[in-house]
C-alpha cells in the first residue's frame, strides 16, 4: 500500500480513518449539544428570569401582529443577560403569531460587531431580507454604497407586510465621516415617515454599553420614545435554573449532583454572564467524554473554566478591527515578555503605545495616532478584557492610566492568529 493510499495518508499506525468515525461511542454523555451553544434560541420555557423583559419587548412589537406599527426598542446590558436570546426569541415568535393571522413578516438579525459600518451593516440587512423573500435580487456584498443598499431594503419590504430587524451590538459600528454612528436607526426607524416604504418595520438594537442611549443622535433617541429595557446580570440562583433549563442536553445521570450548583457560582462570579456559565457546563461534558469518564464531575469544572474562558477571548478578538487586535497583540506580549513586578499594576499608555507600534512594524501596516489607540483601550476596558486605572509616578512622573491586561496572554496571542511559542522576540521587548 503506497503513503497516499485510502485510509492511511497522514496516519503512523496506518489506522483506518473510517474506524475513527465508526468507533463506539458509548462513552456519550452529551445527548443533545446544539442546547449547550450559547448562540442558540431555545424554547421559551427554557428562558429563565426573563419575563418581565419578555412582555416589555412583546408590547412594544405585538402591533405588528394586528398589522399597526410598532415601536422601535432599545435593549442595554452586559453581556451574558440575555438580551439577544430574548429578542430572537420574541422576534420568532412574532412571527409564527403573524403568519397565523395572514401576515408575512420578515425576521431579520444582524450581528453589527461583524458588520461594523453603516454600509457592512445594511448590505447585511438587505442580504438578510433578500433571504427571507426567497432570494429574488442578487445583493453584491461590496461595490454599492449605503444609500444603493436602502434602495434595495425598500423594494424587498414590498413584498411583506413588516419586518422585525434586531440590530445587535448596534455600539459597535463605527462612525462615519460626520461622526455619525446610528443613521441605520435613523433610516429604518423613520422611512415610514419619509415614505420610503409602507411596511411596518419593527427595530430591536441591543447594545452592551448601559450610556449607548445618552449617545444617541436625538432624532433617533425621539424615535425609540421610553422603550429602553435594561437587562441586570443573572444571580446565581437564576444561572443554576438556566443550566437546569438544558440539563435534558445531557443523557440522565451523565451530571454529577454538583456540577451545576458550582458552574452557577463560578459564572456568578463573573457578573452573571449566562453565556460563560452555558460554555463552562458544555465544556465540563466534552472535557468528561475526552477522558472517558462514567459521569460530568465537579472536578473537570476547573479545566473547562479554562477553555471557556479561552473560547471567549478567541470569539471577542475575532470580531475585533486590526488595529484593536495589534493593540491586545501588544498588551499581551508586553505581559508575556516583562519582568513580572514590573508589570502587575499595569503599562502605562505610551509605554502599550510603543510596542503596539512594533507589533505594526512587524504587521506591515501604518500605526494609528496615539489618542485613537487610546481610544480603542477604553473600548477593551469597557468590555473587560483589559483593566483601566490612574495611578501615581511619584513627583517626578505625575499621575498617568496604567492599563493591565485581563486575560491569559498566550490566549490573547492564539486569539490573533499568532503561536505563542513562535512569536517575534522583538515585540514587547523593553525599549
Amino acid at each position: 500500500m503506497t503513503d497516499d493510499s485510502p485510509g492511511t495518508w497522514g496516519s503512523d499506525s496506518g489506522r483506518d480513518t473510517g474506524e475513527l468515525f465508526a468507533a463506539d461511542d458509548s462513552n456519550r454523555l452529551i445527548k443533545n449539544l446544539e442546547l449547550l451553544e450559547v448562540g442558540a434560541v431555545p424554547e421559551g420555557d427554557r428562558i429563565v428570569g426573563r419575563d418581565n423583559e419578555i412582555e416589555s419587548l412583546v408590547s412594544n412589537l405585538k402591533p405588528i401582529v394586528r398589522g399597526d406599527p410598532p415601536t422601535p426598542v432599545l435593549i442595554s446590558g452586559k453581556t451574558g443577560t440575555g438580551k439577544s436570546l430574548v429578542a430572537r426569541h420574541v422576534a420568532q415568535t412574532a412571527t409564527s403569531v403573524a403568519e397565523r393571522e395572514d401576515l408575512r413578516v420578515a425576521d431579520i438579525y444582524v450581528d453589527c460587531s461583524q458588520h461594523s459600518t453603516e454600509t457592512r451593516a445594511v448590505c447585511a440587512t438587505a442580504r438578510e431580507i433578500n433571504k427571507a423573500a426567497g432570494s429574488p435580487k442578487d445583493i453584491p456584498l461590496t461595490g454599492l454604497g449605503a444609500s444603493q443598499y436602502y434602495t434595495i431594503i425598500w423594494e424587498l419590504l414590498e413584498d411583506f407586510d413588516a419586518a422585525v430587524v434586531i440590530l445587535d451590538e448596534i455600539d459597535r459600528i463605527q462612525p462615519d465621516s460626520d461622526g455619525n454612528r446610528d443613521n441605520i436607526l435613523m433610516q429604518l426607524s423613520r422611512a415610514r415617515e419619509a415614505q420610503k416604504t409602507d411596511t411596518n418595520i419593527g427595530i430591536i438594537a441591543i447594545s452592551n454599553k448601559l450610556d449607548y442611549p445618552d449617545k444617541m443622535n436625538q432624532r433617533v433617541r425621539s424615535s425609540f420614545g421610553d422603550a429602553e429595557l435594561l437587562f441586570p446580570p443573572y444571580d446565581a440562583n437564576q444561572l443554576r435554573e438556566i443550566m437546569h433549563a438544558r440539563e435534558d442536553a445531557f443523557y440522565d445521570g451523565a451530571l454529577e449532583g454538583s456540577v451545576i450548583p458550582k458552574a452557577a457560582a463560578l459564572a456568578a462570579r463573573e457578573h452573571g454572564d449566562a453565556r460563560k456559565a452555558i460554555r463552562i457546563l458544555k465544556n465540563a461534558g466534552v472535557i468528561a467524554e475526552e477522558k472517558q469518564d462514567s459521569k460530568v464531575r465537579e472536578a473537570h469544572l476547573n479545566e473547562a473554566k479554562r477553555r471557556a474562558e479561552a473560547d471567549r477571548v478567541a470569539e471577542h478578538v475575532a470580531t475585533q478591527t486590526p488595529h484593536a487586535r495589534h493593540i491586545l497583540l501588544a498588551l499581551a506580549l508586553l505581559t508575556k515578555t516583562a519582568d513580572p513586578d514590573d508589570g502587575e499594576d499595569g503599562y502605562r499608555t505610551t509605554h502599550v503605545y510603543d510596542a503596539y507600534c512594533t507589533v505594526c512594524e512587524e504587521e506591515g501596516t501604518e500605526e494609528l495616532k496615539i489618542d485613537r489607540v487610546r481610544q480603542l483601550l477604553d473600548e477593551q476596558a469597557f468590555l473587560d478584557i483589559i483593566e483601566s486605572r490612574r495611578t501615581g509616578g511619584g513627583h517626578q512622573q505625575g499621575t498617568f492610566t496604567a492599563w493591565r491586561l485581563l486575560k491569559d496572554p498566550d490566549v490573547v496571542v492564539k486569539g490573533v492568529g499568532h503561536d505563542p511559542e513562535l512569536v517575534s522576540p522583538k515585540i514587547g521587548a523593553d525599549d
